[in-house]
Order: C-alpha cells, then sequence, then structure tokens
C-alpha cells in the first residue's frame, strides 16, 4: 500500500519538508486548503523530489474548470506526470461567506466541474476545441492561443474527496479517483462508502480498475505511553472539530453517536474547543481513527482499507510527530 503524508503548506519550508519526507520513504505528498494556498507548496515540492504529488483538497465551486486545468497541466509538466488534481466541494457556510461562492446542488456542480475540468484536458491535449455545456459552467472557446499543447506526460487524474453517498457515487461514475474522506469508520465504509462506490461503477459503466480509491486516515501513533497520551489528544480535538459539522453527521449515526453532532455543533458556536474534545472518548477515537505503535496502526489501516484501496493518506493532527515515527509507519505499511 502506498502511503501519502501532508506536506506543509507554508511556501517557505516546502521544499526542505519535501525533500525531508523523501528520505523517510513516503510514496507522496498531499496538500489541502487552510491558511496558504493549496498549490504553490507542490510547485516547490515537485523540481525538488520524485514523490508522487496532489491537492487534498483544492476547493472546487470558487474556481473555474479552465483554472484548475491550466495549473493541473502545469504541475504534472513540472512533477514529470506525478500530480494529481484532487477536488472537494467543502460546506456552504465557508463557500458562500469565506470564498463569496455560489453553493446549491453541491453534487450535480462537482459533476459538472470534473466533466469540465477533464474536456479542457483533453482540449490541451488533442488540440481541439471544448464543447462543454452545462447548467453551472460553459467552456466552448479555445483560441490557440490559450492553448498549452499536448502534455509529454499526458492527462493529469482529476479526483473527488466523497463522504455521503450521493457525492461518492458520483465521483466513481465520472472521475479518475475518489478521496474517502478521514473522518470515517470500518462500518461507515462497509454500510454507506464500498455501496456508494459500487453503484457509481456501475452507472458509469466502469470497473474498479477505472477508479482510484485513497482512503485517508487520522493516525495517531507512538511508541510508548507518553507519545500515545499526546497523539489522542491531538486526533480528539480533530475528531471533535468534524464532528461539530452536520454533513459528516452520517457517519455518527451509523455509529449510534448521532445525537453528539448537534451538541458539539452548539460548542463550536460558542467557542468552547476543549469542551468539544472532551466528549470524545476512548471508544470513539479507536473507531474513527487509528491508534497504536506503528505496526499496530499499518494493521489497522489494512484491515479497514485494504480491500478497496491501493494508496492511504495519512494525517497526524494536533501532535508532534517524529519523522522516525513516520517512517516506521511507511516501512510497515509497505511490508503489509
Amino acid at each position: 500500500m502506498k502511503v501519502d503524508v501532508l506536506l506543509t503548506t507554508q511556501p517557505g519550508g516546502a521544499r526542505d519538508r519535501a525533500v525531508e519526507l523523501a528520505l523517510v520513504g513516503v510514496d507522496g505528498l498531499f496538500t489541502f486548503e487552510n491558511a496558504h494556498d493549496v498549490f504553490f507548496p507542490l510547485v516547490l515540492a515537485a523540481g525538488a523530489t520524485d514523490l508522487d504529488l496532489m491537492t487534498n483538497v483544492a476547493i472546487a465551486f470558487p474556481r473555474s474548470p479552465f483554472h484548475l486545468a491550466q495549473q493541473a497541466y502545469d504541475l504534472h509538466l513540472l512533477s514529470g506526470g506525478r500530480f494529481r488534481l484532487g477536488l472537494g466541494s467543502q460546506v456552504r457556510v465557508h463557500i458562500e461567506r469565506r470564498y463569496g461562492g455560489t453553493w446549491s446542488r453541491p453534487t450535480d456542480r462537482m459533476r459538472e466541474t470534473v466533466l469540465a475540468t477533464k474536456a479542457i484536458l483533453g482540449s490541451f491535449q488533442d488540440g481541439s476545441t471544448p464543447n462543454f455545456r452545462g447548467e453551472f459552467t460553459t467552456h466552448t472557446l479555445m483560441p490557440p492561443a490559450f492553448n498549452p499543447g499536448p502534455n509529454p506526460f499526458g492527462v493529469p487524474s482529476v479526483l473527488v474527496g466523497a463522504l455521503g453517498s450521493r457525492m461518492t457515487e458520483m465521483a466513481a461514475e465520472v472521475a479518475d479517483g475518489i478521496l474517502v474522506m478521514p473522518f470515517n469508520s470500518a462500518r461507515h465504509l462497509a454500510e454507506r462508502t464500498v455501496p456508494a462506490i459500487e453503484r457509481g461503477l456501475a452507472a458509469g459503466g466502469r470497473s474498479t480498475t477505472d477508479v482510484e480509491v485513497c482512503c485517508e486516515a487520522i493516525v495517531a501513533v507512538g511508541r510508548d505511553a507518553e507519545e500515545l497520551a499526546a497523539a489522542r489528544n491531538g486526533v480528539r480535538w480533530l475528531l471533535a472539530f468534524y464532528g461539530s459539522t452536520p454533513a459528516y453527521r452520517p457517519v455518527l449515526d451509523v455509529e449510534g453517536w448521532g445525537e453528539l453532532q448537534p451538541t458539539l455543533n452548539a460548542l463550536s458556536k460558542q467557542g468552547e474547543w476543549g469542551a468539544m474534545a472532551q466528549l470524545i472518548d476512548e471508544e470513539m477515537i479507536a473507531t474513527l481513527a487509528v491508534v497504536g505503535t506503528p505496526e499496530q496502526c499499518a494493521d489497522e489501516i489494512v484491515k479497514r482499507f485494504g480491500a478497496i484501496a491501493t494508496r492511504v493518506c495519512c494525517y497526524f493532527p494536533g501532535y508532534p510527530v517524529t519523522d522516525e515515527r513516520i517512517a516506521e509507519l511507511v516501512t510497515a505499511l509497505h511490508s503489509a
């Protein structure tokens, strides 16, 4: 199983950190949108390592599919064919109030974004004029001056971050891959995610070999009691944050914890982050995250995701994980 880890999104340290992580033995690096741009660090990493690179995720709706296609093309070119464009929808309040964008029917919008981006990338590759006419976006113009020509490394893959059944099904039908979101459990994966993938593949007339499945895992790794305690505390905060979001309630519902979601949401609006974290008990951590020594974490990741995923994106949130521990986890996963 290939292992991807987070690359810092602070451009000033991205290149050096990419080199350090390459020495650790990871297979790829990903970025996500937070306080810095999601693409810039990957530009720096592209020339510094031979690792796979991915946005995980770039928020799709505030961006034009043409912009996304250009950025994906250039990063694929800079990296020598090692870039994947991972897209996500975010939630309504952020799209409208933080990005100043438009929100409606997110699954339908994401379908069009994926198809339009792929159509534009295809027109770059074969020199044609795109003929994409959708409900939310239209692309029918490509003068030669704006077409970079065929990418010598081919067309980059377009993946979609998905949790809900509809988004997962759509991604399996039209995208090149699915990023299974990290706030998840083995039961939710088996009962909701896998059936949705199967329905999407059937609707698109595709097979499992047509769509890459990358599972994401929140990992609390340590060698001794002190390291594991720090890891659990970091993971506890992130689980509380995710759990406060209404879109993630289905995961809690499957495990019988759905009533916790509105409580967490109310506390988040009051800024009571510490109180939120205290509501995440040890059973929840063990169910929603992966906890233990590097070898134990590797075994659990393979147990949960090995049947459907060829890659795993590992998050180490809110605690100081060492490169030595990351290397041990990577070695264990490669062996498994």
